[in-house]
């Protein structure tokens, strides 16, 4: 009975409850007894507090036994990535020189699941101030893969894409600045999307507009039902757009009849393994087949490195800016040598970038008045050695070598999302699906056909892994 607990849909959930055939107390010690499982294996989590999380259970218990839940997500248990703020935790945000001490008040996005009626019970893992696309650090050491623990989930939502992927959790949160919600929805065969800029409301941060608040489930209707509440305003963001009050779940299934899809294997990156691209013919098969109109195109983004390189590089050198001696050496190697790389990056050297950033994005609204929807493989290449930083430094000498199609569209503030859609040697692979500025309707769509066409129903094999007691 458990184990079929684990795998319910946050939706399938909620519909019990107010049947009344389940209780969020059972739910909750469901995902206690299947993290104590699998997470010696995975170390997805960097903070567990089962006290509030039945309390806030019970309490959820209480509610729908009175018919007067509190959300959408009432009573569902839902893992929140260390890089937003909880009230009454702290946010280490993966690093040793964060304050231990609790945080005062929620980030937005945790503030919208609380109302909803979330159940918070851990913390997930993330390399040290989100830097790069794995989640491995100092503090927290190395998260694993649930198809393979010997590899990487990806990152830097890693920690949250392992626990949905294992059946710890039906959603879990995330951040994009880079690919760190679509990077770990690929290798960890979940479903994650990064809406557009400004459509979650979220706390400023020194990666501005790149970085946007998100989340993983397991399908691509929960992730639509997460997008609902993700997205109600909040006040402290004054760069957010207006509330829309749109049901990202009405029309879900509408497909994607008429639609203009373009399709490049690689954004002008020769990186795509032939395996991958090959991967991602089922995929595209069956948008066809839904009625779109899918051509090949030869777009090349590739002169948009430079651009993201000093960018990234100024951001974290900005969150370690009063770093002293001790400070410093205590840092991931990568992270150290980053911003030490970054000192020597001039004001002007920065705002060209930016310039050449918001030509890329006035490049992207060009190619979107011909095409509705963009595809590309999400990731080139399949999940490699969990703890190192990139598989092959000759080829890949930094994190965004390796991860050339996510990071364009946070340059151009785009909404992508990375949905399942195979196995290349037994991992999973996704293919990543871009939209204009606030099409999350039409990528959603398109996800949820592609979904529908390419689910196999698999689950990670963690039986047969080291320090598993399923």
């Amino acid at each position: 009975m458990p184990d079929d607990l684990n795998w319910l849909s946050a939706r399938e959930m909620t519909r019990r409850f107010a049947n009344g055939d389940l209780s969020p107390v059972d739910v909750l010690e469901a995902t206690l007894a299947r993290l104590h499982a699998v997470n010696p294996a995975l170390n997805a989590t960097c903070l567990l507090d089962e006290p509030q999380g039945r309390r806030l259970a019970a309490e959820s218990a209480k509610r729908w036994r009175r018919g007067e839940p509190m959300g959408p997500l009432d009573g569902v248990p839902v893992a929140i990535k260390d890089t937003g703020h909880v009230a009454g935790w702290p946010m280490r945000i993966g690093s040793h020189s964060t304050a231990t001490a609790p945080s005062a008040e929620d980030t937005p996005g945790v503030a919208r699941l609380r109302e909803a009626g979330a159940v918070f019970f851990c913390k997930t893992t993330t390399p040290e101030f989100g830097w790069k696309g794995i989640t491995h650090g100092p503090l927290t050491g190395i998260t694993r893969n649930p198809w393979d623990t010997s590899r990487t989930p990806g990152g830097s939502s890693g920690g949250s894409a392992a626990l949905v992927a294992a059946g710890v959790v039906p959603l879990a949160t995330g951040g994009d600045g880079g690919g760190s919600i679509r990077i770990p929805a690929a290798f960890s065969g979940v479903f994650g999307l990064k809406a557009s800029y400004g459509v979650v409301p979220n706390l400023l941060g020194p990666m501005g507009t790149l970085a946007v608040y998100g989340g993983l489930s397991r399908d691509v209707a929960d992730s639509a039902l997460l997008l609902n509440v993700l997205a109600r305003p909040d006040a402290r963001d004054s760069f957010a757009i207006p509330y829309r009050g749109i049901d990202y779940l009405d029309g879900l299934d509408q497909g994607v009849a008429g639609m203009k899809i373009a399709w490049s294997p690689d954004l002008g990156f020769p990186v795509t393994e032939p395996a991958i691209v090959a991967g991602m013919q089922p995929a595209i098969d069956a948008l066809v087949k839904a009625g779109a109109d899918v051509n090949s195109v030869d777009l090349d983004l590739s002169a948009a490195q430079p651009a993201l390189e000093v960018i990234w590089g100024a951001s974290h050198a900005a969150v370690v800016r009063g770093f002293e001696g001790e400070q410093l050496a205590a840092l991931d190697p990568g992270l150290l040598r980053l911003v030490i790389a970054a000192q020597d990056i001039s004001a002007s050297e920065l705002q060209a970038a930016y310039v050449d950033m918001r030509t890329l994005s006035q490049q992207m609204h060009h190619f979107h008045q011909h095409y509705d929807l963009l595809l590309t493989p999400t990731i080139p290449i399949t999940a490699f050695a969990a703890g190192v930083d990139t598989p092959d430094p000759a080829r890949f000498p930094q994190w965004f070598d390796w991860t050339p199609l996510t990071w364009p569209f946070n340059l151009t503030r785009q909404p992508a999302a990375s949905v399942p859609c195979g196995f290349v040697d037994g991992l999973p692979i996704g293919l990543q699906i871009v939209g204009p500025m606030f099409s999350e309707e039409k990528i959603l769509r398109a996800s949820r056909c592609v979904e529908q066409a390419c689910a196999s129903g698999a689950r990670p094999n963690l039986a047969d892994q080291p320090n598993v007691k399923l």
